[in-house]
């Protein structure tokens, strides 16, 4: 379980270290949402683009069974190499498409 613990901080820092860097040609705003009861950690983005409503998720990962299984990541670079540089272990990345096709 100590490793979940490290996942968890590793994860929050990743996400808000992630926002820092705002979008300045649109009204668009990252937001780190980071629930560690539940498991579930979200950048999400919201705001004006134009003449259209934005509300979109840009990254979300699962903490499961001391993995970090990743739903979404739809960052240019990608989070995953940010986690791995942080700490946590590459075997314990999982992407969920990876997971559903394993499970068949």
């Amino acid at each position: 379980m100590a490793a979940s613990v490290d996942y968890v901080a590793i994860l929050k820092k990743t996400l808000h270290d992630a926002v820092r860097v705002q979008p300045r040609l649109q009204q668009i705003r990252l937001y780190p949402v980071c629930d560690a009861e539940t498991g579930h950690f979200l950048v999400l983005a919201t705001g004006w683009d134009k003449q259209s409503w934005v509300d979109a998720v840009l990254f979300h990962a699962r903490l499961v069974d001391e993995k970090v299984v990743i739903e979404e990541d739809n960052f240019e670079e990608g989070l995953t190499a940010s986690l791995v540089a942080a700490g946590i272990r590459n075997e314990d990345i999982l992407v969920s498409s990876q997971q559903k096709s394993d499970e068949r």
